[in-house]
């Protein structure tokens, strides 16, 4: 799921499964949770894994993450589209097949 609204990068998993729980989605339910900071340069992960709970993070040095528009408070994306969000592709207008250097 991708969470529509930025959140601040310094959160934590603690916070950041608390905001998760203010908007109705329990954070140990197997998804993973991606948040982006305003400027769409960072992307944090949040997953559970039925042991404990991973946080992730990545940052662009250059452009940002392609992010759905203000409307909702999550996004579900499939693998194709996730694959292509995180390479900084603009997923929303996927229609061809992945490169070949891609295995999804």
């Amino acid at each position: 799921f991708l969470c529509i609204e930025p959140v601040d990068m310094r959160w934590g998993m603690d916070r950041l499964s608390a905001y998760l729980q203010g908007m109705a989605q329990p954070p140990c339910n197997g998804a993973v949770y991606a948040f982006t900071n305003r400027h769409r340069s960072r992307l944090k992960l949040l997953a559970w894994d039925g042991n404990g709970v991973w946080l992730a993070l990545r940052r662009l040095h250059q452009g940002a993450f392609r992010w759905p528009a203000a409307g909702d408070i999550v996004h579900l994306v499939n693998q194709q589209e996730w694959l292509a969000l995180a390479d900084g592709i603009e997923w929303q207008r996927l229609r061809a097949k992945l490169p070949d250097h891609w295995h999804a």
